[in-house]
């Protein structure tokens, strides 16, 4: 069975395109929330940080791509 990984975004956000083409790559379940198109998830990503990508990976919370960080969202 798949892992399923939510992932924050935001459009032309670079950090975020390599986020999510490396976990497709490793074959997890992504549910991808593009913080540009729901409050909701836009709310829920302001709670934890101020950038995307945003990884919930297993219960934990990963901020940035190896290494890098990615767009402000505020």
């Amino acid at each position: 069975m798949a892992e399923h990984v939510i992932l924050y975004t935001t459009p032309n956000c670079s950090t975020c395109d390599r986020a999510r083409e490396d976990l497709l790559a490793e074959g997890v379940e992504l549910e991808e929330r593009d913080v540009m198109k729901k409050q909701e998830w836009y709310d829920e990503a302001v709670a934890m940080t101020i950038a995307v990508p945003i990884v919930i990976r297993d219960g934990k919370k990963q901020f940035g791509w190896k290494g890098d960080y990615g767009c402000a969202i505020i």
